[in-house]
């Protein structure tokens, strides 16, 4: 079968009809562990000041890309509009105009664009690490020493025993859809962008 050109990929990635299942599923299955793990510690993720949505978090797949942008057009078209205006603002606030979009950030914080009333607008299509933030948990690296981190910045973990959370499967599935979807449509290199500056690219 031939491999359909550029812009037969665009169109396929952008429609409705593509269908992300195996992504969805993966990250269906994050929600669910880290669901598991935080009724354990009794924690629930409302009500911080140091609000995870207002952390600069750069994404690094494209099938999550993708998938971001193949919700933010199942919107209204005015929502759309409203959200991009909001992007445009995150990204002013956010970036130093003299420096080049992935170079890093000022010492700003904006809230993400697709909050609305504290709630994401695109929950279910939101990226890994919205999904994954703010539990301690393990990374296991073939080769190299256990990666530990101790979960949210407001210190609600410190006083408590660890309970395992191991991250590794969930990396390890992403990174099995992520290579699939280059090998689909050509994708190389990393996505280090935001979710402001995923919604304001042209491209896939």
């Amino acid at each position: 079968m031939p491999r359909p050109n550029h812009l037969q990929v665009k169109k396929k990635m952008t429609d409705p009809a593509y269908d992300f299942q195996k992504l969805s599923d993966v990250l269906q299955a994050m929600d669910r562990a880290w669901d598991e793990i935080a009724a354990q510690y009794d924690f629930r993720c409302n009500g911080c000041e140091d609000n995870c949505c207002q952390s600069l978090f750069f994404h690094h797949t494209h099938a999550e890309k993708a998938y971001l942008k193949h919700g933010f057009n199942l919107l209204p078209r005015a929502e759309r509009a409203e959200i991009l205006d909001k992007a445009r603002d995150y990204c002013e606030i956010t970036f130093d105009p003299e420096k080049p979009p992935d170079a890093g950030a000022t010492s700003k914080k904006a809230p993400c664009p697709l909050l609305l009333d504290g709630r994401c607008r695109l929950y279910r299509h939101r990226p890994m690490i919205c999904r994954m933030h703010g539990l301690p948990h393990e990374l296991h690296r073939p080769g190299f020493p256990v990666i530990k981190g101790p979960g949210c910045d407001a210190g609600k973990f410190d006083e408590k025993e660890y309970i395992p959370f191991d991250r590794t499967p969930f990396y390890r599935d992403m990174a099995g859809v992520e290579m699939e979807f280059r090998a689909a449509y050509g994708k190389t290199g990393k996505v280090r962008e935001t979710i402001a500056q995923i919604l304001l690219s042209d491209t896939v």
